[in-house]
């Protein structure tokens, strides 16, 4: 299991490089108390607002993480379409509401602000609006669902290739685009944020799947990693002899 990115996510992104005194500013005026004036502790507020939260995002789908907090100070990640990006922000609370400000770095075409809200009596949602950077790309609205990434094996149309070390006759006889999919079934069950966009979308089709990582080098078992191997090997050979091979 992933140490971090399991208990964490959320639709956010800090306002990185713009300037810091409107930041404060909209979040004191629009958004209600700075919470560092909260008796609330910083582990109070993680239980509510720590988790993963899945949910489309324009023609994607989008894991947002929440991996820091403290006083005012929210940190975290998103992954949408292949791209895994880090946001820093603030957050308020008015009543039984958080109100989050926050922004990617901006050093990426796709990178913009998110406001978002998650509410004391009802964690399981969160709603909330994007703002590109780019003001000629269009603003998205959103509500995602907290979902917490499982790795499992027995989820997929290949679970064997994550169960058990596959022999020649399991893979001989299949086509080129079925390798490839049995093969990368492997990282999606990891959790694995694609940046091929046919994969994406099919893999974004199955209720199992939840993007969670574009790195998961570490997290590969010993078998999949030999079976990665052989169906790499056998993809080689059905398009190097196209129709004389296999069914």
């Amino acid at each position: 299991m992933r140490p971090v990115l399991l208990w964490i996510a959320l639709p956010v992104f800090i306002a990185c490089n713009n300037n810091s005194s409107s930041t404060s500013k909209t979040g004191t005026e629009e958004f209600g108390d700075p919470v560092h004036n909260e008796a609330q502790t910083d582990s109070a507020r993680a239980e509510i607002m720590y988790g993963s939260y899945v949910g489309a995002f324009g023609d994607n789908k989008i894991t947002m993480l929440i991996t820091t907090l403290h006083n005012d100070s929210i940190s975290g990640r998103t992954i949408v379409g292949g791209n895994d990006r880090p946001f820093n922000g603030i957050f308020t609370k008015k009543g039984v509401t958080y109100y989050i400000h926050a922004a990617e770095p901006g050093d990426h075409k796709d990178d913009g602000v998110f406001d978002f809200e998650i509410s004391e009596s009802n964690t399981s949602d969160v709603n909330g609006t994007w703002k590109p950077n780019d003001a000629n790309r269009p603003s998205k609205t959103y509500t995602l669902s907290r979902k917490k990434f499982e790795y499992k094996t027995d989820v997929g149309d290949y679970p064997e290739a994550s169960q058990r070390l596959l022999e020649v006759r399991d893979v001989e006889n299949m086509f080129k685009e079925d390798l490839e999919f049995m093969r990368n079934e492997i990282f999606a069950r990891h959790g694995y944020c694609f940046n091929r966009k046919h994969l994406r979308q099919q893999f974004e089709m199955q209720d199992w799947y939840v993007p969670n990582t574009t790195d998961i080098k570490g997290f590969l078992t010993d078998i999949e990693k030999k079976n990665i191997t052989l169906i790499k090997r056998y993809e080689k050979y059905a398009d190097e002899y196209g129709d004389e091979y296999g069914r």
